[in-house]
């Protein structure tokens, strides 16, 4: 039975790997397993609801206190007989009970700066789980990118191979015709192993590339992983929109993390103004019931035990009173908190700055980086097609002897080279792209912003 249960798993298994494997993922798609999946994200929205229940918990704090009380006592021996207020030598039982209600009027306006505070603290915690989630899709974009370029690659070497092999080819006949020496035979055949062995060294890079995604996306049951083979196109409005400060004032409207920093620095100032709260007086209002019964409380006219009702509502008392707490001296700890509190707000509203000094300087960079990327795509394009007029021309005269074959595939490698950076260049200026256009906030991920 449980070999036969081990068989099962393993079909399971492959059935899963299989179905993974021939499903073919976008970007879009990858992105959004990865959000469901990643369970440091997890993490950040466990934060999200531990805020959201303090902040809902700060609002509570405005009810008033309800607390009830109860007790049953055995007295014996010399004790307190609560119907004579003498002390007797008689065994008894009482039960104390107790109602009290207090409600603060007045306490510093903390109550209130805490439900403000707490309400900047979870929206920031909202918008730093919101932010890692775009961290997460443009690891899983780079990520699905690099499968791209290294799919890229790989087509691109077995395109070199099949020219070798078929150089290859041209030259063994011409040797069996006499036309050639052997010579240039073991030339051919050194090119196409050389190019055998970069088709083998790109294959491998594709496995590693695609496990590096399977990775972010935290993709289980499944051995690998097919994505999409979209078409890079370029957007014309990036060329036409790339001042650094234009883009700046949009980001840092919208940008999580500078959005979670800039209310964090506001939950500091509410934090401040309720330790000031702590040096004004307190004023609060209480009421009370309470009530007893003792089993030792008899009828002068009957002589029996009183009973449980009459005694409750004989015994019952109430009481509404007002108390106010002026802090005088508490060893200066109300006062040091204060000044603790204005470093934490100065502390936050740096990290403020500091995180728009960060997003400016990385805009500043992705403009710079796209310009020349733009520049360096032009050239290297324009750098492939004269490789392969070059390299068609070359593999022309080798046909004819005018060339040997080191000279041709010196012009092989040459046109290779020429795609390979074009290829890096079109990706690159394609990451370039989407980031800035995730600046400018434009929708380049399908993501939830809601919390």
């Amino acid at each position: 039975m449980k070999y036969t249960n081990n068989i099962i798993s393993f079909i399971l298994f492959l059935v899963f790997s299989t179905s993974y494997a021939q499903e073919s993922w976008s970007l879009d798609k990858c992105v959004n397993y990865a959000i469901q999946h990643n369970l440091q994200l997890k993490d950040f929205k466990y934060n999200q609801v531990s805020n959201k229940e303090t902040y809902k918990q700060s609002i509570r704090s405005l009810l008033p206190s309800v607390s009830a009380y109860s007790d049953y006592n055995l007295n014996f021996g010399r004790s307190l007989d609560p119907n004579t207020s003498n002390f007797v030598n008689n065994e008894f039982i009482s039960n104390n009970y107790a109602l009290n209600a207090q409600i603060d009027l007045f306490q510093g306006f903390q109550k209130v700066n805490a439900i403000k505070a707490s309400k900047f603290l979870y929206k920031a915690t909202n918008q730093e789980t919101l932010h890692q989630k775009y961290l997460l899709a443009f690891r899983v974009m780079a990520a699905f990118y690099d499968i791209q370029f290294m799919e890229g690659l790989l087509s691109i070497s077995k395109e070199q191979k099949e020219v070798s092999q078929n150089n290859f080819d041209l030259v063994q006949r011409q040797v069996e015709l006499g036309q050639m020496a052997k010579a240039d035979l073991y030339e051919a055949e050194s090119a196409l192993i050389a190019d055998q062995l970069i088709v083998t060294q790109n294959q491998n890079n594709v496995v590693a590339a695609k496990l590096r995604l399977m990775q972010e996306m935290n993709l289980e049951n499944a051995s690998t992983i097919s994505i999409t083979s979209s078409v890079v196109d370029f957007n014309d409005s990036n060329a036409l929109e790339t001042h650094q400060d234009s883009i700046f004032s949009k980001a840092k409207v919208f940008v999580p993390i500078v959005k979670a920093q800039e209310l964090r620095a506001k939950a500091a100032k509410k934090q401040l103004a309720m330790a000031k709260g702590n040096l004004f007086p307190t004023l609060a209002i209480s009421a009370g019931y309470q009530s007893r019964y003792v089993d030792n409380n008899f009828d002068n006219d009957t002589g029996m035990l009183v009973p449980f009702s009459t005694q409750i509502k004989d015994n019952a008392s109430q009481f509404v009173g007002v108390s106010i707490n002026i802090p005088i001296s508490n060893r200066w700890s109300n006062h040091s908190r204060v000044k603790q509190q204005k470093v934490a707000l100065m502390r936050a509203e740096n990290n403020y700055n500091l995180q728009k000094q960060e997003m400016y300087q990385l805009i500043q960079q992705l403009v710079q980086e796209g310009e020349a990327l733009r520049t360096e795509y032009e050239q290297s394009s324009q750098k492939m097609k004269a490789q392969l007029l070059a390299f068609e021309i070359a593999q022309k005269r080798y046909q004819k002897g005018m060339i040997n074959a080191i000279e041709l595939n010196q012009s092989k490698n040459l046109f290779a080279n020429s795609q390979n950076e074009n290829l890096q260049v079109q990706l690159r200026l394609k990451v370039n792209e989407s980031t800035l256009d995730f600046y400018k906030g434009l929708p380049v991920f399908n993501i939830d912003s809601t919390p």
